[in-house]
């Protein structure tokens, strides 16, 4: 890693503001990222653990990450409904 923890917490979490979120990073480099609802309570939005922070070695690497926290939070952020097509008779 070319950053120290500090640092790359730092970019992960205020790269998800206005929204609260908290990275952890344990001595093994293994991370966890949380994105909470809103910055009132602890209800979370997204929970990501396991992820290799020792392969985050560039700016790339942490753009990539964060992109696809983003995409992740987007997705269960949207509702599924069902819609029917419908039928030409």
């Amino acid at each position: 890693m070319f950053l120290s923890a500090l640092e790359l917490r730092n970019i992960i979490e205020s790269s998800f503001l206005p929204k609260r979120c908290q990275c952890t990073l344990s001595p093994d480099l293994s991370m966890t990222v949380k994105v909470y609802c809103d910055t009132k309570t602890d209800q979370v939005d997204l929970l990501v653990s396991g992820i290799d922070a020792s392969h985050l070695n560039g700016c790339s690497e942490i753009n990539e990450l964060i992109a696809r926290l983003r995409s992740d939070l987007e997705r269960q952020a949207t509702p599924h409904h069902y819609s029917p097509r419908s039928r030409a008779v």
